[in-house]
């Protein structure tokens, strides 16, 4: 199964000049989600994670299903304002402006072996924002992965130091 056939490219959105992929038709179809959770899980079994991370908004998609696959605990890592509690945040650019990140505080704990995930590498900002989140919270990033890959965009420079896995390459 090509899951590039149920991505489909949007111009201009958010912004005039950024072409958007739309993971939609992939999420529809039962059997591409399916297919495309047993190949991000696939490798990860015998890394001893301990929790998956997702990053807002479309991170939490997959990577809630990943967390299923894999048996661990699913951490959302949400846009400003959008957690109670003691929460962590970081700042960081992305392609088209700059936004910040938070976690809650509590969600990572001292040695956890963490898994951050999303839907699409492309500056490597807003990952790398996620994997300083977990460090600061006393965990380890053992992978960063990711649906698809923008590779043109170079983000995969700014996530050097990490083991990163990414299913598809635009």
């Amino acid at each position: 199964m090509d899951l590039k056939n149920y991505i489909t490219d949007v111009p201009d959105f958010p912004k005039e000049g950024i072409v958007f992929k739309d993971i939609s038709p992939l999420l529809v179809n039962a059997r591409a989600t399916n297919y495309a959770v047993e190949l991000l899980a696939k490798g990860l079994y015998d890394i001893k994670a301990t929790k998956v991370i997702g990053i807002e908004s479309r991170g939490f998609l997959f990577g809630s299903l990943l967390a299923q696959k894999l048996g661990l605990g699913f951490v959302p890592v949400r846009k400003p304002g959008k957690l109670p509690g003691k929460i962590l945040s970081e700042s960081y650019d992305l392609e088209y402006g700059t936004d910040s990140l938070e976690i809650k505080a509590e969600s990572i704990a001292e040695g956890d072996l963490v898994i951050v995930h999303d839907d699409v590498l492309a500056t490597g900002g807003t990952a790398a924002a996620a994997c300083r989140l977990v460090e600061h919270c006393g965990g380890k990033v053992v992978q960063c992965n990711f649906l698809m890959e923008l590779d043109f965009l170079n983000g995969r420079k700014k996530l050097s130091s990490y083991s990163l896995h990414s299913l598809l390459h635009y």
